[in-house]
């Protein structure tokens, strides 16, 4: 087994040993302010940012106009359930739908399957709603929620960037290819965790 798999295993193992660090959405996470904040909370939400690298890496797994369309989408429709979030709609089981976002984008990069680009459009759009929403509706206990806002989405647009390299290295190489799918595997599972726990508690 490779190195990477193996750390891949850890980390998916202190995911579920962390669970109160595993959420971006309890309030606790935006000490900075601005556009700071809005630019690390990505990085300090697990399930964001685990969801962010798989919208990249399926968008190098479909490649063609795939590699700029889903990623677009994603942050595109993002913004737009942030701002239903702002005027708080009262859409419920936001949580819900990001773990859930998570077992299918993991599950999508196990198989390893070619979506058509409308397809992985459609369904990282669907769910963008869910991410946006999460935090559009903490946006007014910010500071400067338009800045926070901006750094939010670069953030995102960044990750999805990450995942679109990592992914595109990978599959030049059969290692790389078991790598990503054993990827998939591990994330579709820590959505199950979360799903779990969501249901448990």
């Amino acid at each position: 087994m490779s190195s990477k798999i193996i750390r891949s295993i850890i980390l998916a193992i202190l995911f579920g040993l962390f669970p109160s660090v595993v959420y971006a959405h309890d309030g606790s996470n935006v000490p900075f302010g601005g556009f700071l904040s809005g630019l690390v909370h990505p990085v300090l939400g697990y399930d964001h940012l685990l969801a962010m690298l798989s919208v990249g890496i399926l968008s190098a797994q479909i490649g063609g106009r795939a590699i700029w369309t889903v990623p677009a989408t994603f942050v595109s429709v993002m913004a737009l359930g942030g701002a239903i979030g702002l005027v708080n709609i009262g859409l419920t089981s936001t949580e819900l739908g990001i773990a859930a976002s998570l077992v299918l984008l993991g599950l999508i990069i196990a198989a390893e399957r070619k979506l058509s680009i409308l397809v992985a459009m459609a369904g990282v759009g669907f769910f963008a709603i869910f991410h946006g929403y999460a935090h559009g509706s903490e946006m007014p206990t910010t500071a400067e929620p338009v800045l926070y806002a901006a750094g939010f989405l670069t953030g995102t647009a960044l990750i999805h960037i990450a995942g679109l390299i990592i992914g595109d290295i990978a599959k030049h190489y059969e290692r790389g290819k078991v790598a990503l799918r054993v990827s998939g595997g591990l994330i579709a599972l820590v959505g199950v965790f979360f799903i779990f726990g969501m249901l448990s508690g």
